[in-house]
């Protein structure tokens, strides 16, 4: 499993000009499913990302986690993490989960957050989605377990 973290001011994800998630300050995850991942990977990931410390202290230093200060996450499945471009200039994703699978990972990441935090908006797995977002810092972190 693979995930792209950002600190945000706020973030959101449209579908078809519709907002479907958003959060404000916090987490924006984006998640990537690979053929290997389990439940366990999916509650190690969300475990490590919880625990992060990212979020700046009163002095200035990243000393804090998501619940220190109380932020929020949204969640947006992304693929193309998978993308392994060494050979020719075409992303090959095979290492990538199969649909069924990724959903599946994907929706039970999705309520850890939820059984942790009581509340994350998330995208739509598998749409075209359009996601933006104000990066706090900017502080991003890759993270693959």
């Amino acid at each position: 499993m693979r995930a792209l973290v950002q600190r945000v001011l706020k973030a959101k994800v449209e579908v078809d000009g519709q907002v479907v998630g958003q959060c404000g300050h916090g987490l924006l995850v984006l998640l990537g499913v690979g053929h290997d991942d389990t439940a366990q990977t999916a509650e190690r990931m969300w475990r490590k990302i919880s625990r992060l410390r990212i979020f700046c202290d009163d002095a200035g230093k990243t000393n804090l986690s998501l619940a220190d200060v109380h932020g929020e996450v949204l969640v947006v499945s992304q693929f193309t993490l998978y993308a392994d471009c060494r050979k020719g200039n075409r992303p090959s994703f095979t290492d990538a989960a199969q649909p069924s699978t990724a959903s599946e990972l994907y929706e039970l990441f999705c309520s850890l957050v939820e059984g942790d935090l009581g509340h994350v908006d998330h995208g739509v797995f598998g749409a075209d989605m359009q996601v933006s977002l104000v990066n706090d810092g900017p502080f991003t972190v890759w993270l693959e377990i």
